[in-house]
């Protein structure tokens, strides 16, 4: 409650009220009353005390807020009462149980927090998990994967500038539309899967393509190309923060606990295919899952990533689908089959066609193979029979090289000190 305080009125003498007058010469008087000021009432007795009891409830509420305010303080004597799980030492410091007593400052509990494991591998470190994992696949007789399965493969935002703004704005629309309202961790997953698909042969290579594709026509990849969700403006806040998330998943970075998942939906449907398919586990409100054949293992996302994104934008209706442009995971995972099969078959009756890497990355829809993985390279390069007849190799072998027999005596020395120093 405001405290009031009742100031008592000052009673003058009489000879104070009287009307002063200056003094002026007697040709210049003039005749002017001053008014009067008249005495305040004397306050009856019931309203004095009614101030008197304001006032000292006000001082009463003030010294009860700061009796509170004491025990909120450090001050409290904590030697017989304490915080749970807080020593007696700490408590009576002012000291959390995560805090030492002379390392403390205001804002210094932040540095003693325990840091979440977010998930997310850097670009080197996924870069050796994936080389580790890709050394342990010995073909298909390899053992089947449990569990989450390894991480992916970090891609990168290649092409030109222009490439690599489609890739952002296609890849943020799938994590807005697909996962605005998600944590963290929802958005990167649903980032994840988009650009597992990009590194596998069964979708297409670029981040548009994957995002928008079959949006032609209903039943597309991502619903929220074709069923009309574009229409809505997105919200400026929620849409920086799935920007965010795409910036870091074009930039190398791979969030592990979802593996090499290919297909999600949320936990309020159950379609058909959701028994077929490796279950991974459940993301925020989305479950996720892997193909569990030879489509969802490590050798199977070998796809290179090189831009050339299409339009940021939906198909128009009279796009023409390619053959395997189908969003039931299990024809296409039976398409997938089908195409790696032949393709094995092909490379076996004609070795050459298999290319210098072997067969088994050529039998992969087509793609390029990675250069780093794989089989062993051959020892040098492959040349026509004409070059061959020439000498092959050693006739692009530089032999004019310093220590060479052809090297003008003048430049022999060149690259090298004149005089070594401080000598």
């Amino acid at each position: 409650m405001p405290l009031i305080i009742d100031y008592r009125p000052v009673k003058l003498p009489p000879e104070a009220l009287t009307p002063r007058r200056a003094a002026v010469p007697a040709a210049k008087v003039v005749a002017k009353a001053e008014p009067v000021v008249a005495p305040r009432p004397t306050p009856s007795p019931s309203r004095k005390q009614d101030g008197r009891f304001k006032r000292w409830a006000g001082v009463l509420g003030v010294a009860v807020i700061g009796f509170a305010l004491w025990l909120a303080g450090p001050g409290w004597p904590l030697s017989d009462w304490n915080w749970p799980g807080v020593p007696a030492a700490q408590a009576r410091d002012g000291l959390q149980p995560f805090e030492r007593p002379g390392d403390s400052f205001p804002g210094s509990a932040f540095y003693y927090l325990a840091s979440d494991d977010t998930g997310m591998l850097a670009p080197d470190a996924a870069r050796s998990a994936w080389d580790a994992q890709l050394a342990e696949i010995h073909g298909d007789d390899a053992p089947p994967i449990t569990g989450v399965g390894p991480a992916a493969r970090p891609i990168f935002a290649r092409g030109t500038s222009l490439d690599q703004s489609r890739a952002l704005q296609c890849l943020t629309a799938a994590i807005y539309y697909e996962a605005a309202s998600e944590p963290d961790a929802g958005q990167r997953a649903v980032a994840q899967v988009v650009l597992n698909r990009v590194a596998h042969p069964a979708w297409p290579k670029t981040v548009c393509g994957v995002v928008y594709q079959g949006s032609e026509r209903l039943g597309c990849q991502f619903s929220f190309a074709c069923d009309g969700s574009l229409a809505r403006r997105p919200v400026a806040a929620f849409w920086d923060r799935a920007r965010r998330v795409a910036a870091d998943a074009l930039a190398g970075q791979v969030y592990a606990p979802v593996g090499l998942a290919t297909h999600y939906h949320t936990s309020a449907v159950h379609p058909y295919w959701a028994d077929s398919l490796a279950f991974i586990g459940t993301i925020g409100a989305h479950r996720f899952y892997r193909w569990q054949g030879a489509a969802g293992r490590p050798a199977a996302f070998n796809a290179v990533y090189a831009g050339g994104e299409p339009v940021a934008a939906p198909h128009p209706r009279t796009w023409t689908p390619a053959a395997a442009d189908m969003a039931d995971p299990i024809q296409l995972e039976k398409a997938f089959e089908a195409g790696r099969i032949e393709a094995l078959k092909a490379a076996q009756a004609s070795p050459g066609a298999a290319g210098p890497w072997g067969a088994r990355n050529a039998a992969s829809f087509g793609q390029q193979p990675l250069a780093s993985y794989g089989d062993k390279h051959p020892a040098g390069p492959q040349f026509a029979p004409a070059v061959e007849a020439r000498g092959g190799d050693a006739v692009y072998r530089a032999g004019q090289l310093p220590g060479g027999s052809a090297v003008n005596p003048a430049y022999e020395n060149a690259g090298k000190w004149i005089a070594q120093p401080g000598g």
